[in-house]
């Protein structure tokens, strides 16, 4: 892939730190915090990362299986989640080679519409099962989600960020 100029070389993604990350992500989402609708998404938004940055890693089988898990938890309708994250990864696997030439405030503007559409998808679901209507706060979560991609765009590609160990036959 051809870079940007004055783009830094990362160091590849350690498959440990993915994986760490979806399940802090899915804990974040497991606490009880009095779940209200304007809250965004934790683990929507690292999936929705992990789906751009390692496509090949995380796909869409994970994402089904951890919206099996919040519906679970959520005692939602079983599904619900899971066909929300997965069109969430299938989605943003679609646009991640469009998505990563732009920076980091532009992909949020980019993903914005990705968690509207998981959102949508949740409450068409809810809805049709007969559960009653969150309220117009409920658009918040979106916006809140993209607002948070530069933080978690900073802190998952700190760890490919860290300068290798140099030596005379590898300058970098």
């Amino acid at each position: 892939m051809i870079m940007r100029p004055g783009q830094q070389l990362l160091l590849p993604a350690n498959p440990v730190f993915i994986w760490g990350s979806l399940v802090m992500a899915l804990l974040v989402n497991l606490v009880p915090l009095g779940r209200v609708a304007w809250m965004p998404d934790v683990l929507a938004l690292v999936l929705v990362f992990w789906s751009v940055h390692q496509p090949l890693r995380v796909g869409i089988g994970a994402a089904f299986v951890f919206g099996l898990c919040m519906d679970v938890h959520q005692a939602a309708l079983l599904g619900q989640h899971a066909w929300a994250y997965t069109a969430l990864s299938f989605f943003a696997i679609t646009i991640h080679r469009r998505l990563l030439w732009f920076s980091v405030p532009s992909q949020a503007l980019q993903v914005l519409p990705l968690f509207v559409a998981a959102h949508a998808i949740e409450l068409t679901i809810r809805m049709i099962g007969g559960g009653v209507f969150p309220g117009l706060s409920l658009l918040l979560a979106p916006l809140f989600e993209a607002l948070l991609w530069p933080v978690v765009s900073v802190l998952l590609l700190a760890p490919q960020r860290r300068a290798p160990d140099p030596d005379e036959n590898r300058p970098l």
